[in-house]
């Protein structure tokens, strides 16, 4: 005989349904993996592969104000035992600078600490940003085996119009010392800027600029990207939240010892071999895994309500496949480059796991460079 199903009984039935389909749904969202996998596609291709060595660095600005920088000799040596043909160092565009300041209610802050002004450079060359980087690209495509002094000023001071004083630096550091003046589109404040510019305690001038005119390279090239960046909140309380919360995640085992071993490493910087063991210990596969303990990892599963930690995390993983994607750029327009990328070593982990994703990319182990 048949019998109507009670209401709450039905109610019961269907909630259960409900939740071992979702519970279901979950579970295939935590165990999908992609059957497609770049990093097992890697050709060969035609012609010569695309290397990339990734040096994790220390700030050098951070380093202690008595750090004799001459220190860094061996570090270069080793990296000029490389070759690289191109080098990536952690600044931003021109381009992505000049980008930034149409924008200054997101980036003010970031244009005011990352970017440098272009317009003094820019007026001694009547050009403007983008036009300083096309007329760069355009003097570069027919640049002389032998160029002249002048033309190396000239191209400094388009360099310096365009946002990219690393690369004007390159172009300074070639020029003879006593070439080392203003003139062709180069003014007195400009050559001035670029004498004092050189000795400025900053891994792309110390290390990759000079590597650069060392190896003969005509430019840098600037990878970083803050376009993921955001101004901090309007409202103290949620702004304090946010710090409490963050500076509370980063308290932890792995983060305190991350931090005790980088004061051991810098207190022997000037032993034998101390900045070449600072480098050594930066590049190692333990210390990415202590980085994302200590601070990535750590933020992920920060519990706040507003998800701060999440929110940060995202940030730093835009920034990283943003970074990345620039030098994928660059390789592409250059096949077969050997590329050196000078990043802080918190990104280090970053960019070689997003990095080994790309098909014509092959990493190199900074083990033996550094050996």
């Amino acid at each position: 005989m048949f019998r109507p199903i009670r209401q709450p009984f039905l109610r019961l039935v269907i909630a259960s349904a409900a939740a071992l389909v979702m519970s279901a749904g979950a579970a295939q969202a935590q165990d999908y993996r992609p059957s497609f996998h770049p990093d097992t596609l890697k050709g060969p291709p035609a012609g010569k592969v695309n290397e990339v060595l990734v040096l994790g660095t220390t700030h050098l600005s951070g380093l202690p104000k008595t750090f004799d920088m001459a220190l860094l000799a061996p570090l270069v040596d080793r990296l000029a035992a490389w070759k690289p043909t191109g080098i990536a160092t952690e600044d931003l565009s021109g381009l992505q600078c000049d980008a930034l300041r149409r924008y200054p209610a997101r980036y003010a802050e970031t244009v005011k600490t990352y970017c440098y002004d272009p317009t003094m450079a820019g007026q001694a060359v009547s050009l403007d940003v983008q036009a300083a980087n096309a007329e760069a690209e355009r003097l570069l495509g027919a640049w002389p085996a032998q160029p002249t002094a002048a033309e190396r000023r000239h191209l400094a001071a388009v360099f310096m119009a365009a946002g990219e004083r690393n690369s004007a630096l390159v172009q300074w550091l070639r020029l003879p010392q006593a070439e080392r003046v203003a003139g062709d589109g180069l003014n007195d404040a400009l050559a001035t800027y670029l004498e004092s510019f050189k000795s400025r305690r900053n891994e792309s001038t110390l290390i990759a600029a000079v590597l650069a005119a060392r190896l003969g390279h005509e430019r840098l090239w600037s990878v970083d990207d803050h376009s993921a960046d955001t101004p901090d909140s309007n409202d103290p309380v949620e702004q304090k939240a946010w710090e409490a919360a963050i500076l509370k995640a980063w308290d932890n085992p792995y983060s305190h010892a991350r931090r005790a071993e980088n004061e051991r490493l810098q207190s022997d910087l000037d032993k034998p071999d101390g900045v070449l063991n600072l480098y050594r210990a930066y590049n190692s596969a333990d210390a990415q895994m202590m980085a994302f303990k200590g601070d990535f990892g750590a933020t992920l599963v920060e519990p706040s309500p507003q998800g701060f930690g999440r929110r940060y995390l995202g940030y730093w993983e835009t920034r990283n496949l943003r970074m990345v994607g620039n030098i994928r750029d660059v390789l592409g327009q250059h096949p077969g480059m050997r590329m050196l990328a000078i990043v802080g070593a918190s990104h280090k982990g970053y960019y070689e796991a997003y990095l080994n994703q790309m098909h014509d990319v092959r990493l190199v182990s900074a083990d033996a460079v550094l050996r």
